[in-house]
């Protein structure tokens, strides 16, 4: 018999780490080639690791909940067949370089706990019963994080435990706070209160014996952080047009059943809408941009985030590489992958990194318009309406008449500190002319 070992495979450049969320097999249970072995969570997305060989899996090397380094070991596999030189050989080396890291783990853990800091000392589990991890308690204790403020951070880890992505956060945002300087206070005057700011609390919340409590998932609490963040980082504005696609309308209904005959591709407005969307960013670059500190990164790329719902609920925001380069085809192909890769949870993290502006289609859920919130880092989303048969004023060279057309609004949000209300708005009327002026007889 060999034995094989499961890694956790590469999942992004950006990726490092993931959270074992659920084993889909047991000790002793056989396993196909291919078959998923286990379900893992990254701050991007959902997956699941298939095993390459077959056999039988004969041990688990991390418990559930458990964070996991990209390339390490995670179960082990017995297939059919003798031991090659090479795996004896792999094998005796893991042995030494887990010696190695245990060695080098046990110094940095005394060198750590030499360290002087002004904070309270960091305990396992503290006074209120709340789990802090070897390794958040060690960045707290490097950073001077005291208790205190350890226990006012907000998880997304299981149960609310405190995560490594959560204390780095922290730690960013502490250090890039801008530092108060104590003003004097004049004998016998009550100090401002202004300058105490409390830290923020929420509001408590009343909970009778007929209410039910459903803990948010761990999707749900990620898209909740970021959206904070989003609003108290960007300078959110709006912009709002209404668009006339009644050309569009018109041809789509023409073409889509030879569409979909000769490409095997259903035609729907979003790729439509993306494509013109692609064009009209290429005609304003400053909207493809990211901001940092106080400089602004041009984004070279035009990597257009298509905002798709998941089965629970939620949302995702898989990505468009290079959507600009992209004809019709090819935008249909790219649109319906992802939407039905993002609906049977089949996304990998690649799939969803290096966006630089946000689409997100609100009148699939039949809202006229929205005002969606920046996925950071970008600086503007686009919401898209619904398409809707309304009653609207005709010009012609005989004079306006009434007529039925189909109309939707576009919803534009940007950050206003890096984009104003004048490139904001000319970038939705250019979309708006792009689409207003589709040829009805051009031919797929």
């Amino acid at each position: 018999m060999a034995k094989f070992e499961l890694r956790l495979p590469k999942m992004g450049e950006s990726v490092a780490e993931a959270t074992i969320t659920s084993w889909l097999k047991e000790v002793g249970d056989t396993i196909e080639l291919d078959e998923a072995v286990v379900e893992i969570a990254t701050d991007k997305v959902d997956s699941e690791v298939p095993s390459e060989v077959e056999g039988t899996l004969v041990e688990i090397l991390f418990d559930k909940d458990a964070v996991v380094n990209v390339g390490d070991t995670i179960a082990i596999i017995e297939t059919e067949g003798e031991s090659t030189d090479s795996e004896s050989a792999t094998a005796i080396s893991n042995s030494v370089e887990k010696s190695q890291e245990k060695e080098i783990a046990a110094v940095e853990n005394a060198v750590t706990k030499t360290i002087a800091t002004v904070s309270a000392p960091i305990t396992k589990t503290s006074e209120s019963g709340k789990f802090f991890s070897p390794l958040v308690r060690n960045i707290a204790e490097a950073e001077g994080v005291s208790m205190q403020e350890l226990e006012n951070i907000i998880g997304t880890g299981k149960e609310g435990r405190v995560t490594k992505t959560d204390m780095l956060a922290y730690v960013e945002n502490r250090k890039s706070a801008p530092k108060q300087v104590e003003q004097p206070v004049k004998k016998q005057e009550a100090p401002k209160v202004a300058d105490a700011k409390p830290a923020a609390k929420a509001t408590p919340v009343s909970v009778n014996g007929g209410d039910e409590i459903i803990e948010m998932t761990r999707m749900g609490k990620l898209i909740s952080k970021y959206m904070v963040a989003s609003v108290q980082t960007s300078a959110h504005v709006q912009s709002f047009i209404e668009i006339d696609v009644t050309n569009i309308v018109k041809w789509r209904t023409k073409v889509k059943d030879a569409f979909l005959k000769r490409e095997g591709e259903k035609l729907t407005f979003t790729p439509i809408l993306m494509q013109a969307v692609a064009s009209t960013i290429k005609k304003f670059p400053m909207v493809n941009i990211a901001v940092d500190g106080d400089n602004i990164i041009k984004r070279k790329n035009i990597n257009l985030g298509m905002a798709a719902a998941l089965p629970d609920g939620n949302l995702i925001v898989p990505v468009i590489k290079n959507a600009d380069q992209l004809n019709l085809v090819g935008m249909t192909k790219a649109v319906n992958d992802l939407a039905t890769r993002a609906r049977a949870i089949q996304l990998i993290p690649d799939d969803i990194q290096d966006g630089t502006y946000t689409v997100t289609n609100v009148g699939g859920f039949g809202s006229v318009m929205g005002t969606p919130i920046i996925n950071q880092p970008q600086v503007a989303i686009l919401a898209l309406g619904a398409i809707r048969k309304v009653p609207a004023v005709i010009e012609t060279p005989e004079g306006d008449f009434i007529g039925i057309r189909q109309k939707m609004f576009v919803s534009h949000s940007y950050d206003h500190r890096v984009v104003n209300g004048a490139l904001g708005g000319m970038f939705i009327k250019t979309l708006k002319e792009t689409l207003e002026a589709w040829d009805v007889n051009q031919e797929i």
